[in-house]
């Protein structure tokens, strides 16, 4: 057995594309051989950063749009990718965060969140994996959080949300892993990315983190596109239902 990882011939639906680690995942399973399909909510036409990363590597590149807060698109959207019948990988990646004390925490922020982070990722899971358990194979990867195991702080809706993903995950395996897919979640720590920029602009908050990982830095998107294409490829093929910390050493400490 060849231990290349080797994504060639595969289709990937890749949300929350346009940056950070939704573009370092598009970035990385091109170069791993992956035709991408890529969804951000205000996703460019043409010309995407994601676009160029990925027609650099030689791959097709579909763009597309969807607000995921929105169900009803979202479930036209799920509709249409399961037609397609040729999504072999899923990386739900689109995510979105709400910051204030749980005692003030705006019901409309926590309905926004769990539709973005929870809901949708539920509704795209169970369309494509329909047509993925007609072929008997597939590759599905949840973005969880270091927050699936922990509550935060000033992000009730946020780590609710995570902590959902964080089940989803071990339910889709449970039914789907006897059926030839793959269903597992990578949870990042701290990484460089515009949802952490108040935390990264904030340098009491940043220092009392750096002293708590191991590794003492910030992650970069890379570092968690990388196992993630782990995941999608067939080096993963024992692995089902598991929750991968991507984290510095964060949740060893």
């Amino acid at each position: 057995m060849s231990l290349a990882l080797d994504l060639s011939g595969q289709t990937a639906l890749v949300t929350g594309c346009k940056r950070g680690i939704g573009l370092a995942v598009c970035r990385t399973l091109a170069e791993a051989g992956a035709d991408i399909i890529g969804v951000s909510a205000s996703l460019e036409a043409q010309g995407s950063a994601a676009e160029t990363a990925v027609r650099s590597a030689g791959r097709r590149f579909t763009a597309r749009q969807c607000d995921f807060s929105d169900r009803d698109a979202t479930l036209a959207f799920a509709g249409e990718m399961e037609q397609r019948g040729d999504i072999s990988i899923l990386v739900n990646n689109a995510g979105t965060i709400r910051r204030s004390p749980a005692a003030e925490h705006p019901l409309a922020d926590w309905d926004h969140v769990q539709a973005v982070n929870c809901d949708a990722p539920f509704i795209l899971t169970q369309a494509l994996g329909r047509s993925m358990l007609v072929r008997g194979s597939g590759k599905i990867v949840f973005v969880a959080s270091v927050l699936s195991f922990q509550g935060g702080i000033n992000v009730p809706g946020y780590a609710a949300s995570k902590g959902a993903i964080a089940q989803m995950v071990r339910a889709f395996a449970n039914e789907w892993a006897a059926r030839g897919i793959n269903v597992n979640g990578i949870a990042p720590g701290y990484i460089a990315t515009d949802n952490t920029a108040a935390l990264q602009s904030d340098p009491d908050r940043t220092r009392a983190l750096m002293q708590r990982i191991p590794v003492e830095r910030w992650g970069s998107p890379e570092e968690i596109a990388e196992p993630i294409a782990f995941l999608c490829s067939d080096l993963a093929r024992f692995i089902h239902g598991t929750i991968l910390p991507a984290d510095g050493g964060w949740l060893s400490r």
